[in-house]
């Protein structure tokens, strides 16, 4: 039985690398993929901050697609790869996982890395890049703020990681304008956006549309969040 469900996992896997392999066969832009985040908060903090874990990858993700010059892999597509990979999400990736997980995809490079916080308000994110093709480590980078900034320290983060893997250059004005965007979200809308993420993963659908709303009462104006809330009322 065992062997069976081991088999029908890799099947799937190929399923779904190949579906994104033929939406994309013509596509020669560099490809990259986000890892979820591992939780390194101690204490209470630690389950609190928990959904970050989705939320700053997805994120994450947000920011590197602004970029037309580059293809960046949702973070639906490697929730369910990883699911059916029966690969943790939410435990700590080391650099043959995430070289494994990149070559399912078929993607180029894979993101992945790690926050901690200090109780008294300050964040540090870790992150790192794997060549998949080659499995080398290709460029590590850490930005450091106040946890209120969450969403400036991830638009850095995303600028850094780029510039160190040597992707296309972001046009300058696109790149100020996300720059602007990630100062106005609150602290509030993007932990509720990522507690509404977790819910989502959990299949627990209404709490998951209840939590978008309150993201997007905080914040009306926050995309990712209208973007989750259309798909899981049917919008999409």
């Amino acid at each position: 039985m065992t062997q069976l469900k081991a088999v029908a996992a890799t099947l799937a896997a190929l399923t779904l690398t190949g579906s994104l392999h033929a939406q994309d066969s013509t596509d020669t832009r560099p490809t990259v993929a986000v890892m979820y985040f591992t939780d390194g908060a101690i204490g209470k903090e630690h389950e609190t901050l928990a959904p970050l874990s989705g939320g700053i990858a997805d994120m994450l993700i947000t920011d590197l697609s602004v970029n037309e010059k580059i293809r960046v892999v949702e973070r639906d597509n490697l929730k369910q790869l990883m699911d059916e990979q029966n690969l943790s999400t939410g435990g700590r990736v080391d650099q043959e996982t995430a070289v494994k997980v990149g070559k399912l995809l078929g993607v180029h490079h894979m993101i992945f890395g790690g926050f901690v916080t200090d109780g008294r308000g300050q964040m540090r994110m870790d992150a790192r890049a794997v060549n998949v093709e080659t499995s080398a480590i290709e460029h590590v980078e850490t930005v450091r703020g106040k946890e209120d900034d969450l969403m400036s320290l991830i638009d850095q983060l995303a600028t850094k990681m780029s510039n160190g893997m040597h992707l296309p250059d972001l046009p300058k004005t696109l790149r100020e304008a996300s720059a602007a965007e990630a100062k106005r979200v609150p602290f509030e809308t993007a932990m509720l956006y990522s507690r509404a993420l977790a819910a989502q993963d959990a299949g627990n659908t209404n709490q998951a549309v209840e939590l978008l709303q309150r993201s997007l009462k905080s914040f009306p104006d926050y995309a990712p969040a209208q973007r989750e809330l259309a798909k899981l009322n049917g919008g999409q």
